[in-house]
């Protein structure tokens, strides 16, 4: 029988004994940042040069967000670095850097059958769970939640100790000196931190370090671009120059290439291909065979990918995905299928009769379209693995490499590479395993490197396309005429799709294994922004668990991204039948959520909110992510219109609340791609199957918004001082309601459907 961490924790739970005494064992981590020559090592977080650089390390996956800049830049002012001096370090995976907050909201993925003993990031179970399987992941926006404190704290800690050792060369207490530009000062007297470095490190630091007050910069800002919290990106200017590297970009001395070509669905088997024809391509190096797929390995990677085209690859299929019968799942589902109630307030929303408004609304299959499509490298030699991956779950990504090939996990080595772009898509770690493979044929036969690259094409085959959506919203308002809403009810069909994704990452299954072992199981995080942040008294959200035989993965905004939808589309019909207008209708149900009322208000006043009346092609929606008592709100107004190119976003004008805001440059950045983002979804970025092969093939085929298509955009952030919020998933939750508003305001059509103009009045 095998014993897995999952087995103990559900015993652990049932037993309680077990439980306690693993929570209670104690946490030391080895140092994971390895000083190099003429460096001196800070703890797990930083060292500093002797000639003065000071290195940061980063276990959060660069994806384009920016993490590779806000944490070097919370440890720059704590300890009173020059921005200057700073570099950046990837972080080897270790349980110093483990994700306890995405830990604890994803307890229901690895901990499913006991989901109340974690949830809140303070769990002691959550704490030992993210440290002992070294749970450093990159997702939900938790960079700042997971390492703000921990980065202050080392940054803390090593100021400390500079300022000692300068204290002891000028025979002072070391209380009165301060840093500040990457100089220990007491009066006018000053040493740089290199001269400092060497001794520092020999000293203990207080427990608990002094922190600094948190800057004013940090405290709540007007919107406006401050120079203090306006640090440049540090990874922008080889972005400009092209000397970034991403993982495609990695390069080994004698490395070869493969190209892929995978089964045209989940439960497709290779079954024949013609090695004879591929004899002429001198470039092909090797031909190596996997259960659901083929690939040609050569020194360059159009010969390997035209050595597959020339053998044929032919697969055994077994119900071969259809759009038309995957949603004709879903309309049988939504229409008779039962679910069970995942969120409920007040008495809930249930009615003897008819409610007084029904509306039915749909999204279809919606895929990452990441510049780069997976990319990873392998060698393997002398009984170990090296893995060059970009992987939001890196220690996820090296124990499935091991487990593929049957090493032990010690003898696989992942060097973390930065993605371009993945929007959650590089949560999967489906090419590792096929590098791992790949790497193991070749490196026994011919002793060399291999990179894999999957063509466009198998990006849009083989990748995991957020899953389809039906739902109905009814609703009951109070007779007097006004539109309040009296009780609220959310039908969700879907698959289980979060919990499809946790049997692969935390479980290792295979995506038809995973589909298998959820199937009809509910699933409350395909749920999440469904309850409205307006104070309707009873509400009820509901998921009727669909199998589509389709595999499914997280996106940018996962469920948000159509909850919001849901919701915010509703809002405005109710809005529009009892002759309300949208503004003033949904601040009127907001009770005591001052904070997305203050962003109604900033964006209705920027956008100059007419109501969207007389065809103004004007829209409203709002959104609340991370809960009542904290998380980020967005308000958003588009201005668009149909004409005869399709539908003509032209302003999208956004007011955000994220808390105290640590980068101001980036919170913008993220905000604003984020609208564009979810106007992607809005317009396109849809996927359909015919006998499970995607009709959509190319990135031309998505009607992705090209640089002409971007709005003007305008974003205003709301002083606040609540705790930092992600903004990175806001945008795209919004974007799709407040175009669809627009679009109705502008031709009197309700859309119902995404992508948009796609059916489904």
């Amino acid at each position: 029988m095998r014993v897995s961490r999952r087995g103990i924790l559900i015993g652990a739970a049932v037993g309680g004994g077990l439980l306690v005494a693993w929570t209670l064992r104690p946490r030391n981590f080895p140092d994971p940042l390895a000083p190099g020559r003429g460096e001196y090592g800070f703890g797990a977080w930083l060292k500093i040069a002797q000639d003065g650089v000071i290195t940061v390390a980063v276990p959060q996956l660069e994806m384009g967000q920016g993490v590779t800049t806000i944490l070097p830049q919370i440890v720059a002012v704590e300890l009173g670095a020059d921005w200057r001096q700073i570099a950046v370090e990837p972080a080897p995976v270790s349980g110093a850097y483990a994700n306890v907050p995405l830990a604890a909201q994803w307890a229901p993925l690895w901990m499913p059958f006991a989901p109340g003993l974690a949830g809140d990031p303070d769990d002691l179970l959550a704490k030992r769970y993210a440290q002992e399987t070294r749970f450093v992941a990159t997702a939900e926006g938790t960079a700042l939640a997971a390492h703000e404190g921990p980065c202050r704290m080392a940054a803390a800690a090593a100021r400390a100790v500079l300022c000692m050792a300068a204290a002891q060369r000028w025979g002072v207490a070391w209380e009165e000196c301060d840093a500040a530009a990457g100089f220990v000062r007491h009066g006018e007297r000053r040493l740089r931190f290199a001269e400092l470095a060497a001794e520092a490190a020999r000293l203990d630091p207080p427990d608990p370090p002094p922190l600094r007050p948190l800057p004013a910069s940090e405290r709540p800002i007007t919107g406006a671009a401050d120079a203090a919290t306006s640090f440049p990106r540090l990874d922008l200017p080889s972005k400009v120059d092209g000397s970034f590297l991403f993982a495609g970009d990695v390069r080994l001395p004698g490395m070869v290439y493969a190209a892929i070509k995978h089964g045209p669905a989940v439960q497709a088997e290779l079954s024949h291909f013609e090695p004879r024809r591929a004899a002429r391509i001198r470039e092909l190096v090797q031909v190596v065979e996997g259960r659901r797929w083929l690939a040609a390995v050569a020194t360059n990677w159009w010969a390997a990918d035209r050595a597959l085209q020339v053998m044929r690859p032919r697969f055994r299929v077994t119900g071969p995905l259809d759009s038309g019968e995957i949603e004709t799942k879903l309309d049988e589902a939504i229409r008779r299928g039962t679910g069970d109630a995942v969120a409920v307030t007040g008495e809930g929303a249930e009615w003897a009769e008819a409610p007084d408004l029904a509306l039915r609304y749909d999204v279809a299959p919606a895929v990452h379209a990441t510049l780069e499509t997976a990319s990873a490298t392998a060698r393997f030699a002398n009984g170990r693995l090296e893995l060059w991956i970009a992987s939001q779950a890196p220690e996820r990504a090296r124990r499935a490499a091991a487990e593929a090939i049957g090493l032990s996990l010690s003898d696989v080595i992942l060097y973390p590479m930065a993605a371009g772009g993945s929007f959650d898509r590089r949560l999967e770690h489906d090419h590792a395993i096929e590098a791992a493979l790949i790497a193991r044929e070749v490196g026994e036969r011919h002793g060399r490197a291999v990179q894999i690259v999957w063509s466009r094409w198998e990006e849009q085959l083989a990748g995991h396309p957020r899953a389809p959506v039906s739902a109905i919203v009814s609703a009951n308002v109070r007779p007097n005429g006004d539109g309040e809403i009296t009780a609220l009810k959310v039908r969700i069909a879907m698959q289980p799709a979060a919990r499809e994704f946790g049997r692969r990452l935390f479980d290792n299954e295979t995506s038809r294994a995973a589909l298998e072992n959820t199937a009809g199981e509910t699933d409350p995080m395909v749920t999440e922004g469904a309850l409205p942040p307006y104070a309707i008294p009873n509400v009820t959200v509901e998921h009727i668990p669909v199998a589509t035989g389709m595999p499914s993965g997280r996106m940018r905004a996962n469920a948000h991204g159509y909850t919001a939808f849901f919701i915010e589309c509703v809002i405005d019909e109710l809005a529009t039948r009892h002759g309300r207008e949208p503004l003033s209708y949904r601040i009127g149900m907001l009770g005591e959520d001052a904070r997305l009322a203050e962003c109604l208000q900033r964006a209705a006043r920027l956008a100059e909110w007419d109501g969207g009346l007389d065809q103004s092609g004007k829209g409203l929606a709002c959104h609340r992510m991370g809960g009542a008592a904290g998380g980020g709100r967005i308000a958003c107004i588009a201005t668009a219109r149909q004409d005869e190119g399709g539908v003509r976003v032209t302003r999208l004008t956004a007011a955000v609340d994220i808390g105290r805001i640590v980068n101001i440059d980036i919170a913008r950045q993220q905000i604003e791609g984020g609208l564009v983002f979810g106007m992607a979804q809005a317009l396109g970025a849809a996927i359909e199957y015919r006998q499970g092969l995607p009709v959509q093939g190319r990135l031309a085929d998505l009607n992705l918004p090209l640089l002409a298509d971007v709005p003007e955009i305008e974003v205003d952030f709301v002083a606040s001082e609540a705790e930092p919020f992600d903004p990175g998933e806001l945008g795209v939750a919004v974007a799709a309601p407040a175009i669809a508003n627009a679009l109705h305001s502008a031709t009197g059509l309700r859309l119902r459907r995404l992508p948009l103009l796609s059916g489904g009045l």
